[in-house]
């Protein structure tokens, strides 16, 4: 027997609530289990309570009369899915109530039963005027945790209004042309003559919005490998590599491998690409997106900051260092980030960052170019690593970036989500003047 798409939607979300996963690990399981028909839904449910889950979890702490236990996360997680139905969806409320309380059976918490009827039907009731009141606090109101409100005020006292609002729409389909089979303006008459709303992006000379989200193996020439599925933001690494035939390039923290397939795209004439990253499974992924582009890259599982263990003493002409990070500039993709990440997780990924770089930059030839990236809008990850990277590299200078996207910063630019636009995003450009070990690395 199938399982019911609330309670699939908030086992996934449990698992989450717990610390133990992402979305995108726990959701597949449950899918597994639900019938095909209701897949969109579980999807919908996950991903939109998670979406609005600081605002549902600020109306639940008002109609309960004691926090859950930790033990009934799955509890939580269920009574936080009946509210997003009843706020944000067009489910009819006695559907919405009756389906989610009749989960707890299958939770093996019959006690549940009450207790989410209860908060439900009042939550009905009396809903709209809690909020209401609730929404003198801007963690409710712009519906994110309160650590990331008060960083991205702090940090962005003009932007972090947009910020939040942009981070819980949406996000359009986007779509980058292969170069090497087609052009932009060509593919977009294709998609014209095929009824598929779309418009060329702004920034990216191979992008493409589309007007409405699709099944993807449905556009044209997508499994000959005329087009992927990729942010403008992500599009832009490529172009800012300045890539050039012959180039030995090194794509460090590649997984899922877009930018390694659009660097290829663009620049067929390349000596060597090495795609690197820590997870020999996520690896495989970018396997499958170069087999179906025709595209041939050089694969390493390690971690880019034991060169010992994978560098063979070449060096690399371009480096795209495109940073594990925070991923605040993507939530409105990943809204279960809102969820999972925390204050304290910010200072030890700069950290890393740091670390990364400095590995790294002894791989760059003198004259070589290290585009370093992450899909964060937080400076600590950004402009500060550069900055402090910068302070203890003398053989390192900053190059511009083009003035077109994002906000110029003291160093690199800042992109921020966009409605009908790219992520939230981050760029630094650094060019190799002389072969020297880093002054002071920081431990």
């Amino acid at each position: 027997m199938s399982m019911n798409p609330r309670l699939a939607a908030a086992r996934a979300l449990a698992v989450v609530l717990s610390g133990k996963a992402s979305l995108n690990s726990s959701l597949p399981d449950v899918l597994a289990k639900v019938d095909a028909r209701d897949r969109g839904l579980t999807q919908e449910l996950a991903f939109g309570t998670a979406r609005w889950q600081p605002r549902l979890s600020g109306l639940a702490e008002r109609l309960l009369q004691k926090p859950f236990k930790a033990a009934d996360r799955d509890v939580e997680a269920l009574l936080l899915v009946g509210l997003y139905q009843l706020f944000y969806t067009r489910i009819p409320p006695h559907a919405a109530i009756g389906e989610t309380v009749g989960c707890a059976e299958k939770l093996k918490k019959p006690w549940a039963k009450g207790l989410l009827n209860a908060v439900l039907r009042n939550a009905q009731r009396d809903g709209e005027a809690l909020f209401a009141e609730l929404e003198r606090d801007p963690v409710i109101r712009f519906a994110h945790p309160r650590w990331l409100q008060k960083s991205l005020k702090a940090h962005w006292p003009e932007h972090w209004e947009a910020i939040c609002t942009a981070n819980n729409l949406h996000p359009p389909m986007m779509l980058r042309v292969n170069h090497r089979q087609v052009e932009r303006d060509a593919y977009l008459a294709e998609l014209q003559d095929a009824g598929i709303e779309a418009f060329a992006c702004s920034h990216s000379r191979d992008g493409i919005r589309l007007a409405a989200a699709c099944d993807v193996t449905q556009l044209p020439g997508f499994a000959e490998g005329r087009i992927s599925v990729q942010d403008e933001a992500a599009q832009l690494a490529a172009g800012l590599l300045d890539l050039a035939p012959g180039q030995r390039v090194l794509d460090a923290c590649c997984a899922p491998g877009g930018k390694t397939c659009h660097i290829l795209e663009r620049e067929p004439a390349l000596a060597e690409v090495i795609a690197l990253d820590l997870e020999p499974k996520r690896l495989q992924r970018v396997r499958e997106n170069l087999d179906r582009l025709q595209l041939n890259a050089t694969l390493v599982a390690a971690d880019a900051r034991a060169t010992d263990q994978w560098w063979d003493g070449q060096p690399f002409q371009r480096i795209l260092l495109d940073a594990p990070c925070s991923a605040t500039g993507v939530i409105r993709r990943h809204p279960d980030i809102k969820l999972a990440r925390q204050a304290d997780d910010i200072a030890p990924l700069a950290t890393l960052q740091g670390e990364m770089l400095d590995a790294l930059w002894p791989t760059l030839a003198v004259g070589g170019v290290l585009l370093y990236a992450t899909c964060s809008v937080l400076p600590t990850e950004n402009r500060n690593v550069i900055e402090a990277f910068l302070a203890r590299m003398p053989g390192a200078r900053e190059l511009d970036l083009p003035s077109g996207f994002g906000i110029e910063q003291s160093h690199g630019r800042q992109l921020f989500p966009q409605e009908n636009g790219h992520d939230g995003f981050y760029y630094a450009k650094l060019i190799k003047i002389a072969a020297q070990s880093p002054t002071n690395i920081s431990t």
